[in-house]
């Protein structure tokens, strides 16, 4: 069994190591001090190919498997959680699911522009009072002779400040949770869709998060992906490559922080010394390692899955849990050892400990996850 990359995908994501250090690292704190949407970065990760890593070549994709997608993904999140977020929302949540459910008309109106970048892909499931319990929708889609008509709101829709499709999922039989939810493809300029500034972050800021407010919003059937009343079982499958791809983030971000302790323990001196010398301070850096690579494998793990099998539901549950735990755990350590050069307001440390945290939350709380795990072994258990 060999853990290491392949020459091409290690070529693969080397160019992308380059790109995350000499373009996107400079950018990371302006970003996370303005919290300003980085098209810049955006078309320039476009121009590499990187908006359509997973995504076929004959739809001008970049074809890559997905473990080479991951190490990408937290590549890129080393120097820029929020590049790193957009990037995996355009693609898990939007292009891949596109890909994999829509219609050969669908294909050709969306996918190409999708995977080259010339269009930014918005998801749109959580709502105020459905977060976690996502099948619990509130925007209604109602079935008309000539398509549907969409009514409602989405909070924290990534990538709605530049996007030019949201994937909207509404309850096309209300009351009936995941049984009765549809998934539609709403172009953003569609009339009665209007867009409001979602509340400042505490971090990954940057992300172009904005409410959405759906009044009326009519849609032709083909709009239509995945079937009616197919649209729960769509978004819960862009969710398993979505949390992979949180996971690689995740540990980028944990990386990013380990990598600053250690330069600190080289450099600062105590007593005479450095404190890398300090057991107490050696022992945090080991167990931060440990910690950050048995996520990394469980990462590649849930990767090979979502290339492999039909599905990959625990497999991403599990990598997403120990990554975005994990990194939060590195980012605590890292300010501790970097003591009050680490908290201070526009700190890297600062930075990272923020967006680290980020990802226990969204695309699933760590709570989430764990019921996901907990079904599956008890589940397994009963066989």
């Amino acid at each position: 069994m060999d853990f290491e990359l392949l020459p091409d995908q290690a070529a693969f994501v080397a160019g992308v190591r380059e790109f995350a250090r000499t373009r996107v690292a400079p950018h990371a704190s302006d970003i996370d001090r303005t919290g300003a949407y980085p098209r810049d970065l955006v078309a320039e990760a476009a121009a590499l190919g990187l908006m359509g890593m997973t995504i076929r070549p004959e739809f001008g994709g970049a074809g890559q498997d997905y473990v080479s997608y991951v190490a990408a993904i937290e590549a890129l999140a080393s120097a820029s959680a929020t590049l790193a977020v957009i990037i995996a929302v355009h693609t898990s949540l939007v292009a891949e699911p596109l890909q994999e459910f829509g219609t050969p008309e669908q294909h050709t109106r969306w996918l190409p522009a999708l995977a080259r970048g010339e269009a930014i892909g918005a998801f749109a499931l959580s709502e105020a009072q459905s977060g976690s319990d996502a099948a619990n929708q509130r925007t209604v889609a109602h079935a008309e002779g000539d398509g549907y008509r969409l009514q409602g709101e989405k909070v924290w829709v990534a990538n709605a400040e530049a996007a030019a499709l949201v994937l909207v999922f509404a309850a096309t039989r209300p009351g009936e949770g995941g049984r009765g939810i549809s998934a539609f493809l709403v172009p953003i300029d569609t009339p009665g869709l209007t867009r409001a500034a979602s509340p400042d972050s505490l971090g990954v800021r940057g992300l172009g998060c904005m409410d959405l407010r759906l009044s009326g919003v009519h849609v032709a059937p083909a709009a239509l992906i995945g079937g009616r009343d197919a649209g729960f079982a769509l978004a819960k499958r862009a969710l398993e490559g979505g949390r992979v791809a949180i996971a690689a983030q995740s540990l980028g971000v944990g990386q990013a922080a380990l990598d600053e302790a250690l330069s600190y323990s080289r450099r600062r001196q105590a007593f005479g010394h450095p404190i890398g010398v300090f057991q107490a301070i050696q022992f945090q850096l080991a167990d931060l390692a440990t910690d950050l690579q048995a996520a990394r494998m469980l990462t590649w793990k849930a990767a090979d899955a979502r290339d492999r099998a039909a599905h990959a539901v625990v497999e991403a549950a599990m990598a997403k849990l120990q990554a975005s735990e994990a990194a939060h755990r590195a980012a605590d350590r890292a300010m501790q050892i970097l003591a009050s050069e680490g908290y201070r307001r526009g700190s890297t440390i600062d930075r990272l400990f923020r967006d680290s945290r980020a990802a226990e939350i969204y695309q699933g709380t760590s709570e989430v996850q764990r019921l996901i795990i907990a079904r599956d072994i008890v589940d397994a258990q009963g066989r």
